[in-house]
């Protein structure tokens, strides 16, 4: 019996202290693993056996080359030409670095993008005598808004396209328009609930002055860093070979983790980077933790646990399929509010598996459903998504601190708007398809 009860007890052990961040994440769910093993609940070579290495892969290519990106300086330059071309208008600054923001969180990943991003608009909008607290949630809230639309946007995409087989193309395919929706309507709440703080300084000359010093300022900041062109060229070049790659996947039958690794070794050598500076870089708590939360779902999957939660949690609904559709978005986006959105994710793909068997919902619709919930929610609160940690991170490195409400204050609200766009999607999505 102990077999049963001790990995349930283990895991909710380890996901409240991920939870409360008592410890680091990774140490953690490392810790829950050995102690199952010294227990004997599983062999080590079972164990091994539940880690998603397709998963895995994918992370660590898209962490190399990004890495490897970011020391070329070309994100700065697009940072700095983007605060050039606002001229200090609030109201373009929050709409032309939404925009950019959307766009880099659905090809590299949200947490690369706001640690980008954020340093840039902060500095901007304080020297302009702006407040830049609504800046910064508002990039935190878009980055996990355009993480949702690919499947290397936002970790949970990565973790349920590995498991579940579904491609670059399907995830585009399927969440681009709600996505954009969903986008769109943020940076319209964000301007109508807050106007007062983007109105044109244009009328006050002493200002426009300052904003002009400023940008000047980070102009002059930037020409000091020295560019290798063609380091850029390269890096850029095998980026765009990886999303080919990824775009091409049912032609050319290569995995995203195989072709992530492989483009990234040939950065590597075509860039010369030193390999042992660049490997700093990457995120190895991150894959740790992956690694170690399969396992613990792979052995609560294999005692059973996930099969009688299914049954007994979710499958009582009865056969609505638009119920069912409904309530695995809604109960993802409300848990991924308060919980961290990558273990609620791996915990649910069994039971969500589970549920599509039982009551088979045709194009993958319940899966969309648990990619916007997981995506979407994250926005409830600071603690919703790593992007959001990262962002108010930065910001009280930088003197502006974003207390948990002044946070939720913001962007609960935008949470459960993307929400009900996603129900609206889904509904006329799943009505189409019956």
């Amino acid at each position: 019996m102990y077999e049963i009860w001790l990995p349930i007890f283990v895991f909710i052990s380890v996901y409240i202290v991920i939870t409360l961040e008592i410890i680091n994440k990774a140490v953690a769910v490392l810790l829950g693993v050995m102690i199952l093993l010294i227990f004997r609940v599983v062999d080590e070579q079972t164990a091994i056996g539940f880690i998603d290495y397709e998963t895995i892969m994918l992370l660590l290519g898209m962490m190399t080359i990004v890495a490897i990106l970011k020391r070329s300086m070309f994100f700065s330059f697009v940072s700095v030409k983007i605060a050039e071309f606002t001229q200090g208008s609030p109201l373009k600054i929050l709409i032309l670095f939404s925009v950019v923001t959307g766009f880099l969180s659905a090809f590299l990943d949200n947490v690369t993008t706001v640690l980008i991003v954020i340093p840039i608009v902060i500095q901007l909008t304080a020297g302009m005598g702006l407040d830049p607290k609504i800046y910064v949630i508002s990039q935190a809230i878009i980055s996990n808004i355009g993480g949702t639309a690919t499947l290397i946007g936002d970790p949970p995409n990565i973790i349920i396209g590995s498991k579940v087989g579904l491609t670059f193309n399907q995830f585009v395919f399927n969440l681009a328009i709600p996505v954009l929706i969903a986008m769109c309507a943020a940076i319209l709440f964000i301007w109508i609930t807050n106007r007062d703080k983007f109105k044109p300084i244009n009328t006050n000359l002493t200002k426009l002055f300052t904003v002009q010093l400023l940008l000047e300022k980070i102009r002059n900041e930037f020409l000091t860093i020295k560019i290798d062109k063609m380091f850029v060229c390269k890096s850029l070049a095998c980026l765009a070979i990886a999303i080919g790659l990824f775009v091409t996947q049912t032609i050319t039958r290569i995995s995203p983790g195989v072709a992530s690794i492989f483009v990234a070794m040939l950065l590597f050598v075509i860039s010369k980077a030193d390999v042992e500076q660049m490997l700093e870089d990457i995120e190895w708590n991150t894959l740790l933790f992956f690694s170690g939360f399969f396992i613990m779902i792979g052995i609560l999957e294999a005692k059973g646990v996930m099969e009688w939660l299914a049954y007994n949690l979710f499958l009582r609904i009865g056969n609505n399929p638009y119920l069912i559709v409904l309530m695995v978005l809604w109960i993802s986006g409300i848990s991924s509010g308060f919980l961290d959105n990558i273990p609620f994710t791996i915990a649910m793909i069994p039971l969500v598996n589970l549920m599509q068997k039982s009551n088979p919902i045709p194009n993958n619709i319940l899966w969309w459903a648990l990619v916007l919930g997981a995506c979407f929610g994250g926005n409830l609160t600071m603690l919703g998504a790593s992007a959001n940690i990262v962002t108010v991170g930065i910001a009280k490195k930088l003197k502006h601190n974003i207390s948990f409400l002044e946070f939720m204050r913001s962007s609960a609200l935008i949470a459960l708007i993307t929400l009900v766009i996603s129900s609206i999607y889904l509904s006329i999505y799943l009505w189409v398809s019956i």
